[in-house]
């Protein structure tokens, strides 16, 4: 039927602009989409995506709540794949959506990027015009007007929301640098006489020529099991010459992988060709033969995954059901998807976010984009996880990756994709803004702050939300060997960090490193053992002095994470260390409780400085800093930057933080005692942001002034309301009061979940969730014992008895809950 609402409404429509967020694979509020029978309704005015399907039908509720009654119905069915025709690396960037490899002939790959292929040879469309206003269930209607077809054609040839999010996420500008445009060389070699070997080595691959000396060196190890013992580092460490080409990617149009060592990171050099020719290289006789770095990056992500078999070799058993739906991986998201699973198989995660729940805030709601509404987006992840609607069979076989991959009948499921999700989770951080792998323990903190952010905003009170299972106290104990006075701190926080010794018993047969296993018994041993700080600041004596500090638990939370420091620093760069951690299936903590201060003990004050006039530090923190070798005013800068809480978040800030190029830059302070007054731009600012202007003002105070830095503080305290910080407390019940957990013994807990690690860093490699199930949950009888299941991105399988022994030893955080 004509539509007399749409043609008269019709000179209001638009096509959409590039910026601006297209919704049409998926329901805002829910998984459905346009694969499924109902495909996704796409409002012509604002275009965010409704569904239709019964019971909930958000597209309505869409256009009750915003009075846009017209939209088009998109839908999808996969097309009968064609014979493939070509080479297999083109048909593999073709399908695979990536725009990075390039043949040697192309320009330089400025950046790294998905960009968006045109999936016509895949899938068949259907469009469908409806309208509300002509009935509450959304008639079809017909219109020929040319507004309207202009808008329904620009909405199918604009970039999904999901696309846009991840052309945005993985652009990284590769672009020159101060070194590469100001290079000056110093030939130690005659043309035409460079070496390709490496000069401390044997290597005759992955070699980088030094570009100011002509010195060729091997590179490190790289993705893929290109081999290197990292001579080019060395080189620059010993001499400080900063650029080096890699030889094998040099093409005849001067283009080449160039590393600058002073940057830490891939450059452009616009005269290659010139400083090639100084060393005798003439470009135009050079071809590519070795894949560039962005190439052997994204073979790595694609191709790193855990085996899904057990520990005996038999191959796991898929599972399907409630709270058994997967999360397909969108690049490089095991990380939060491994996190999230966790959080959504707890009850109290559960119930926060329920169907009921869901009902009550997507009719009152008053954010009219529900992709940009946190809340929305959890309870919608709640749903898609929990209900078991989405945890089917994959009805398609995957995209071969080459003409030689045998197409197997698919045993897992699709899953579902929380691109909206993580769009939103990641907008405005440095980090999880980025398709980069990213550390796992550190995304679990910053869904937690923005998860309490948003409760603020919403109304909650702090007995209703669900991260307060995990909130708990710390008990810091300081005494000083002179004039032996203690201190007693309570600090709130999430997790406990728990050393790992690293003790090495040789190598496998692939050269990686073994070591002996550790007891999480042993890790928490060393987490309260005392330590020594041989230079600290002690404000009662005024000057610095050999103390001993210790940390134990002040209240035991409801859960229990452990997070375990499964890392060195080498060359300041966090290498993982695969560690074997036995965890025990039970743990009770009554022997590491804090019991505050005791009777005789003298009282010091753990946050006096001797140094009047500076901004105040965690003296703990800044020696424990300091003793593991980094400069003052960097450990200063990077407790500032996160609250003056603890050595490790400070440690965690600083390893993002090293190439800032005011790191070694002083401290702004009033110099008149205490922090500079606040600039008023700068609390206007942040208070644009969301934040009141006494939050603000405290965070720039807290901070020295730096805005950057006064965000991050703001993010990692937001329940402070702007209050000047209360005196230090002694330890006692008083100061345990807001931190969260109980006192309340014994302390006993049972093993829930572990997320493992498989990669040499944790920046890199594969994150899986293994997953103790409710007894009876997957055989329908309460009579049965608890299952674990395996939750590896979208495939979800039954996991080995127990987690499986050496998925349990590889895991990086640990979650046991009280019992």
């Amino acid at each position: 039927m004509v539509c007399k609402h749409i043609e008269h409404a019709a000179d209001r429509f638009k096509p959409p602009r590039e910026s601006q967020q297209v919704h049409r694979e998926e329901c805002t509020l829910c998984f459905d989409g346009q694969d499924g029978p109902d495909g996704v309704l796409v409002c012509l005015e604002c275009f965010n995506g409704g569904c239709q399907a019964d019971g909930r039908e958000h597209a309505a509720l869409h256009w009750k709540k915003q009075k846009h009654p017209f939209g088009v119905v998109i839908k999808r069915i996969r097309r009968e794949q064609k014979k493939r025709v070509g080479n297999s690396s083109s048909y593999w960037r073709y399908n695979s959506g990536l725009t990075n490899i390039k043949d040697a002939s192309e320009p330089p790959l400025k950046k790294l990027a998905i960009g968006a292929p045109s999936d016509d040879e895949l899938y068949e469309y259907t469009t469908s015009l409806r309208c509300f206003d002509c009935s509450p269930l959304g008639e079809v209607v017909h219109s020929e007007h040319p507004n309207i077809t202009r808008t329904v054609n620009g909405i199918m040839k604009a970039l999904s929301s999901a696309q846009q999010s991840e052309v945005k996420a993985w652009e990284e500008e590769i672009i020159a640098c101060e070194h590469t445009l100001t290079l000056e060389q110093v030939p130690l070699i005659a043309p035409g006489t460079v070496a390709r070997q490496c000069t401390e080595c044997d290597l005759d691959h992955n070699l980088w020529m030094c570009l100011t000396c002509g010195f060729v060196n091997c590179g490190r190890k790289q993705f893929g099991g290109v081999g290197g013992n990292g001579h080019a580092l060395q080189h620059y460490q010993d001499t400080g010459h900063p650029i080096g080409v890699k030889f094998g990617t040099i093409t005849p149009e001067g283009h080449a992988d160039i590393y600058c060592y002073a940057c830490d990171d891939a450059k452009i050099d616009p005269d290659l060709a010139g400083h090639l020719a100084t060393f005798g290289i003439n470009v135009l006789s050079q071809s590519k033969t070795e894949k560039s770095m962005t190439e052997l990056q994204l073979e790595h992500n694609l191709s790193y995954d855990f085996s899904m078999t057990g520990d005996d070799g038999t191959e796991l058993e898929p599972l399907f059901g409630q709270g058994l739906t997967g999360l397909k991986n969108l690049g490089n998201s095991c990380y939060m998807a491994s996190v999230m699973q966790t959080l959504f198989s707890l009850p109290a995660f559960r119930e926060r976010y329920s169907s009921n729940a869901a009902q009550n805030h997507f009719h009152t709601c008053n954010n009219p984009l529900p992709a940009e509404c946190l809340e929305c987006q959890m309870l919608k992840l709640s749903d898609g996880l929990v209900s078991g609607r989405y945890s089917v069979k994959a009805t398609a076989p995957p995209i071969a990756h080459t003409e030689f991959e045998i197409q197997e009948e698919p045993k897992f499921q699709e899953g579902i994709r929380p691109a909206q999700f993580k769009a939103l989770i990641g907008k405005g951080h440095e980090e999880f803004s980025t398709m980069r792998q990213q550390d796992s323990e550190e995304f679990l903190q910053h869904l937690l702050t923005r998860l309490r952010q948003e409760a603020k905003r919403q109304g909650h009170t702090e007995a209703e939300e669900a991260t307060n299972i995990v909130r708990f106290g710390t008990e810091q104990r300081l005494e000083c060997d002179r004039c032996h006075r203690v201190g007693y701190k309570v600090d709130g926080v999430d997790l406990a960090s728990l050393p790992v010794e690293a003790i090495e018993q040789g190598v496998d047969d692939d050269g990686r490193k073994v070591f002996a296993p550790v007891t999480l018994e042993q890790s928490l041993l060393a987490y309260v053992a005392p330590q020594e700080l041989n230079d600290y600041a002690c404000g009662t004596c005024g000057e610095r002095v050999r103390a001993e500090t210790s940390t134990k638990f002040k209240t035991f939370p409801d859960l229990l994470v452990f997070h375990m420091k499964k890392f060195q620093l080498v060359n300041w760069v966090p290498t993982k260390l695969d560690v074997p951690v036995e965890a025990p299936e039970y743990l009770n903590l009554d022997a590491f409780h804090g019991k505050g201060r005791q009777p005789g003990e003298e009282e010091l004050d753990v946050d006096a400085t001797p140094d009047a006039g500076a901004p105040e530090f965690n003296a703990v923190a800044l020696s424990q800093l300091e003793a593991m070798g980094f400069p003052t005013i960097r450990a200063q800068k990077a407790l500032l930057a996160t609250g003056n809480s603890d050595a490790d978040t400070a440690m965690n800030w600083l390893f993002e933080h090293m190439d800032d190029p005011d790191i070694d830059a002083p401290l702004q302070t009033s110099g008149g005692g205490g922090a500079a007054e606040p600039n008023p731009e700068q609390v206007a600012n942040l208070a644009d942001m969301g934040f009141t202007p006494a939050q603000a003002r405290k965070a720039l105070r807290e901070t020295g002034g730096n805005p950057e830095a006064a965000v991050e503080w703001l993010f990692s305290h937001p329940d402070d309301q702007g209050e000047e910080a209360a005196p230090a407390g002694t330890g006692g019940s008083a100061s345990a009061a807001n931190v969260g957990g109980s006192e309340h013994l014994p302390a006993n807990y049972r093993l829930k979940a572990f997320i493992s690690h498989k990669g040499p860093s944790v920046h890199s490699g594969h994150y899986v969730a293994t997953i103790r199930q409710p007894q009876g949950h997957l055989s329908g009888t309460s009579e049965a014992p608890d299952e674990w299941v395996l939750f590896n991105d979208e495939k979800v399988a039954r996991a080995a008895p127990g987690g499986g022994e050496q998925m349990r030893s590889l895991a990086y955080l640990y979650v046991y809950e009280r019992v």
